[in-house]
């Protein structure tokens, strides 16, 4: 994954933001809108492409279009970085594999712990029970 192409293929917009800002927030444009389509994207490999679209699958749209927003600052171009920043984390984080899971088998003093440990059960709770009147 090269980061320089991705971020050409970025499309960005910018739509008002809801929230606190008094007169101001009706006249400018603060919220950024990052989409990033995933299938006809030529930074990544088809590999790549099968695994993003895989593991963000509740993140894209039918169409396989990431979309990201970002108001957090009342500034267009922090919530810009902000939201690059959180676009490729979220890549990356994607693209990571997941180590391999060795089998491997309890040790002897583990399954001996256990099975004392339930004889130390049942005897707690055969103790529990009414004596017999025989």
């Amino acid at each position: 994954m090269n980061a320089k192409n991705i971020l050409l293929e970025l499309k960005f917009k910018a739509i008002r933001s809801s929230g606190a800002g008094g007169q101001h927030v009706n006249k400018t444009s603060s919220k950024i809108e990052l989409t990033f389509d995933v299938a006809n994207s030529n930074a990544l490999s088809e590999y790549q492409k099968t695994v993003v679209k895989q593991k963000l699958s509740s993140k894209l749209t039918k169409e396989h279009v990431l979309i990201l927003f970002c108001e957090e600052t009342r500034s267009q171009h922090k919530n810009k970085e902000l939201a690059i920043k959180r676009f490729l984390k979220l890549i990356e984080t994607s693209l990571i594999r997941p180590k391999k899971r060795k089998a491997t088998k309890p040790s002897l003093s583990a399954l001996k712990r256990k099975a004392e440990n339930k004889q130390r059960n049942s005897v707690k709770k055969a103790l529990r029970k009414k004596p017999k009147l025989d």
